[in-house]
């Protein structure tokens, strides 16, 4: 049986760690692009000589080109400037649309039937231009946020209690970005509600401080930002896919109707398997919870219609 093909866009940080979760997990062959001449070379022949340490086969090739991308079953775009410190997200949209499109132009006739995973940012907005560049139905463009978001939550909630990130559940909803909606009350430990765990006032900080955590990471390394944890989020995602894992991960997904709104990206919790996005799932959400998540929306259409001008 020929292993699955996974190419990844983008060979910095987000994207050399990227491709070496996927290698450890044995996901399939791996293509990492690059406009840095030898850059993408490098990194896959130095995680091509960890196989023998590490145990995986894979074949992995690092290209400055999109031919060797062909007939891939995903392909992870990370390929964008990343937030410098006191850089908004909406500063980074021109720039990286631009580089977003020319990647999906060169990708999405060569590998027709993949599923495109956003990593780029602002997120929400670099997934409205991969779904109109690609033409892709909404299903097969997916964006890399919630299961980020949450797994800060979860992070936190765990430093919080002294308890195992595998015994805490969370959900996190709407654009990745300052206004996201972290919803405590579908948060669990252990399946015990942790309003029954955290005070009011202590939680209230952990939500916030979700909300600003990628900022929290920017300032402290001063001249870069996360990839441990978005590069993580993004094969957890593949992994769902590949595997036909039928993970219910809150993701940036097209909603057409749902939670109240049309024709926008916006994190809500999904189906992932095979077919990419197979069913998203709609949620009860308090009024408070429903105002801050149309605030979300309202950002991440807000940033769409800026798209429209440039």
């Amino acid at each position: 049986m020929a292993r699955r093909k996974i190419t990844i866009v983008g060979a910095g940080n987000v994207g050399a760690f990227a491709a070496a979760r996927a290698s450890a997990e044995e996901l399939g062959d791996l293509v990492l692009v690059d406009v840095v001449d030898g850059m993408p070379q490098g990194k896959a022949l130095d995680l091509a000589e960890s196989a023998p340490l590490l145990n995986f086969d894979a074949n992995i090739v690092g290209t400055n080109g999109y031919d060797e991308t062909a007939d891939s079953d995903i392909v992870i775009i990370t390929a964008g400037l990343p937030r410098k410190p006191g850089m908004s997200r909406d500063d980074l949209l021109a720039k990286n649309k631009s580089i977003m499109e020319s990647v999906v132009k060169e990708i999405a006739p060569r590998s027709p039937n993949s599923v495109l995973i956003i990593v780029s940012n602002p997120l929400d907005a670099m997934c409205q231009v991969a779904k109109d560049v690609s033409q892709f139905p909404k299903e097969r463009v997916v964006g890399m946020a919630g299961v980020l978001d949450t797994a800060r939550f979860r992070a936190f909630i765990s430093m919080e209690l002294g308890v195992s990130v595998e015994d805490i559940a969370a959900v996190v909803l709407g654009g990745h970005g300052d206004t996201m909606v972290p919803l405590p009350q579908y948060c669990t430990v252990g399946g015990i509600p942790v309003e029954m765990l955290i005070p009011p006032d202590r939680l209230a900080a952990i939500v916030e401080r979700t909300r600003k955590a990628g900022g929290e990471i920017v300032a402290l390394l001063k001249t870069g930002s996360a990839f441990f944890s978005p590069a993580a989020s993004a094969i957890e995602m593949a992994k769902a896919i590949l595997k036909d894992k039928k993970r219910i991960l809150p993701c940036a997904a097209y909603l057409e109707g749902e939670y109240g709104y049309e024709g926008i990206f916006l994190g809500v919790p999904v189906l992932l398997g095979a077919k990419g996005v197979e069913k998203i799932i709609e949620v009860k959400l308090t009024e408070e919870e429903k105002e801050a998540l149309d605030r979300s929306a309202a950002a991440v259409r807000e940033l769409v219609e800026t798209l429209k001008t440039l």
